[in-house]
C-alpha cells in the first residue's frame, strides 16, 4: 500500500481504487478495525465512478503502531494531514464506528472546507447515557463512567448471537481476518478517549449533508440514535438497515451499498464541477 508520513513523522498507509478524476471518497474504519475491512463497499464505490481511498491510520491494518499518543485529537490530525498531502477536496468521508467519530474530530479541529457529504456507519455521537441522551452504549453511565471500558468493550447481550448470523457471519469473518483483538495499554486509554467524548456539538455546525447509518441489530446502541443525531445536523438523513448489527457495512453489503450510493447521487454525485 502507497504511504503517507503524519506531522509527527509515523507512516499511515493507504489503497485507491475507481476512477482518478471522480469525486474522492475517503473510507476509515473502527477501532483497531483493517481499511481492508470496506472489502464490500469498494468495488461499489468504485462503479459509480467515485475515487476511493480506504485508509490505514496509525494503530490500523498496514498502518504504523506507536504504543502511546493516540487518542482522538490525535486521530482528527491524522485524517487532515491525509486530506492534505493526498490534495482532496469536495470528499465524501465515510467512518465506520470509531472512523465516524475521527471524522467529527477532525471537522472540530480544521471545519469542512475539503468535505462535501459525510456518512457515520453505526456509531452514536455520545456514547454516555444521560438524560437527554438515551442513544448511548448498552449500560454505560455515570455511574460506571471510569470502570466501563477499562478492560476493553463489553459484551452487552444485545444483537444477533454470532453463531446465528448466518452468511452476515460469514462476510463479517472475511471483512476482518487481519483484525486483532488483545487491547495495548495505548488502545485501551484510546477507547477511554472515545468513549467519553460529545460530538453533538460538532454535528450540529457540520454544514455538509450527513447519512447516519444503524443496525437494527447493533450490539453496541439502539438504532433511535441514527435519526436522534440526524435531527442535529442542518442536512442530516438517518436509516436503520434491517437485520443488521454494528459492523453494518459488512454484514448486509448491498442495502449499505444501495441507501450510500443513492444518498449520495443526491448529495455528492461522483463527478465534480471540476472534473
Amino acid at each position: 500500500m502507497p504511504q503517507i508520513r503524519a506531522d509527527d513523522g509515523v507512516r499511515l498507509h493507504y489503497a485507491h481504487a475507481g476512477d482518478p478524476t471522480g469525486r474522492p471518497v475517503v473510507l476509515l474504519a473502527g477501532f483497531k478495525a483493517p481499511a481492508t475491512s470496506w472489502r464490500y463497499q469498494v468495488p461499489a464505490l468504485a462503479a459509480a465512478g467515485y475515487r476511493v481511498l480506504t485508509v490505514d491510520l496509525r494503530g490500523h491494518g498496514e498502518g504504523e503502531r506507536p504504543a502511546t499518543g493516540v487518542d482522538m485529537a490525535r486521530r482528527g490530525r491524522d485524517l487532515r494531514d491525509v486530506m492534505e498531502l493526498l490534495d482532496l477536496r469536495d470528499a465524501v468521508l465515510i467512518g465506520g464506528s470509531m472512523g465516524a467519530s475521527t471524522v467529527w474530530s477532525y471537522l472540530d479541529a480544521e471545519g469542512a472546507g475539503r468535505v462535501a457529504a459525510i456518512v457515520s456507519v453505526d456509531q452514536t455521537p455520545k456514547m454516555l447515557n444521560t438524560a437527554d441522551w438515551p442513544h448511548g452504549f448498552y449500560g454505560y453511565t455515570s455511574a460506571n463512567v471510569d470502570t466501563y471500558f477499562a478492560e476493553g468493550i463489553p459484551e452487552t447481550g444485545h444483537g444477533t448471537p454470532l453463531l446465528r448470523r448466518g452468511m452476515r457471519l460469514i462476510r463479517l469473518l472475511r471483512a476482518m481476518k487481519d483484525g486483532e483483538r488483545e487491547l495495548s495499554p495505548g488502545e485501551l486509554a484510546l477507547l477511554a478517549d472515545h468513549a467519553t467524548a460529545d460530538w453533538r456539538p460538532v454535528i450540529a455546525a457540520a454544514e455538509p449533508a450527513i447519512l447516519f447509518v444503524a443496525g437494527s441489530d447493533s450490539e453496541f446502541w439502539p438504532s433511535s440514535h441514527a435519526a436522534a443525531a440526524a435531527a442535529l445536523a442542518a442536512r442530516g438523513e438517518s436509516a436503520v438497515i434491517a437485520r443488521d448489527g454494528h459492523a453494518a457495512n459488512i454484514e448486509q453489503p448491498k442495502a449499505f451499498n444501495a441507501g450510500v450510493l443513492e444518498f449520495l447521487a443526491r448529495t455528492a454525485p461522483a463527478r465534480t464541477a471540476t472534473s
